[in-house]
């Protein structure tokens, strides 16, 4: 199992400070869940410990190692990332967008090992595609094409799964398939950081909530603890009501708060 840690991880975009000395350890075994408002650095942070962004000062370790020091092939093969919004352009089958996952493993669509092949059989059955495999992924809609792109993650099985949004534009039925899908994958051992908007969601899959304000950490930590009242209020300007229940937090927004 692989710890994941951003020490002193500073990060300027277009000229200004999008992460400002970050420090995270993001354990193996739990799903953590990053909020914040627009502009909060969420998708920076996601890319920057995925090693796709240059930061400008401090760095992003794997197990002790520095992700900049790492070959690009053991980077891929260890972490999988799923970026906001992806897209097929091509009318492959299902099945071969899924195996695309297995490139880091040195294996191509068309020369699967047997464990590439039951890694893409896998894939396709936690996201709810295994009927799918034969279809064009350009034919299908755009959550069940989320889906295919998300199954491609899995399918790399990289201790290490990062994703963006991954439940923005599936219906509620499918949203809790994904997100019970990354809920296995952490209580399989994986490192699991996702970016979500839905409080309640998040409130209720999460191990573990990162709450980012312009750039900077504020707050870290289970849910219950994090997604306060008085943090929503100063944090995202809403005023609601966080109700326990069996599930995990329900929270209510009541009202946007006039800005300061």
């Amino acid at each position: 199992m692989i710890r994941l840690e951003a020490r002193s991880l500073s990060v300027d975009l277009g000229g200004r400070r999008a992460l400002d000395r970050i420090d995270l350890s993001l354990e193996p075994g739990r799903l953590t869940v990053i909020v914040g408002p627009n502009g909060a650095g969420k998708t920076t942070l996601l890319r920057s410990l995925a090693g796709l962004t240059e930061p400008a000062r401090g760095d992003v370790f794997l197990d002790g190692a520095s992700l900049a020091r790492m070959r690009a092939a053991e980077r891929a093969r260890s972490i999988a990332y799923l970026p906001q919004g992806g897209s097929v352009a091509w009318p492959l089958p299902v099945a071969s967008v899924v195996a695309l996952g297995r490139l880091p493993h040195g294996e191509t669509p068309d020369g699967l090992s047997e464990a590439g092949r039951e890694a893409v059989a896998s894939a396709l059955q936690a996201v709810g595609l295994q009927g799918f495999a034969h279809r064009p992924a350009t034919a299908l809609s755009g959550g069940e094409r989320g889906r295919v792109l998300l199954a491609r993650a899995l399918a790399t099985q990289a201790p290490v799964l990062l994703v963006d949004e991954p439940v923005a534009a599936l219906d509620p039925r499918h949203q809790l398939v994904v997100l019970d899908v990354l809920k296995a994958r952490a209580q399989g051992g994986a490192t699991v950081v996702a970016i979500m908007h839905d409080l309640t969601l998040a409130a209720r899959f999460a191990d573990d909530i990162v709450l980012l304000q312009q750039g900077k950490i504020a707050a870290f930590g289970p849910p219950e603890t994090v997604l306060t009242e008085t943090r929503l209020a100063a944090i995202f300007g809403i005023r609601a009501q966080v109700l326990e229940q069996a599930g995990g937090l329900l929270i209510v927004a009541e009202s946007s708060l006039p800005d300061v």
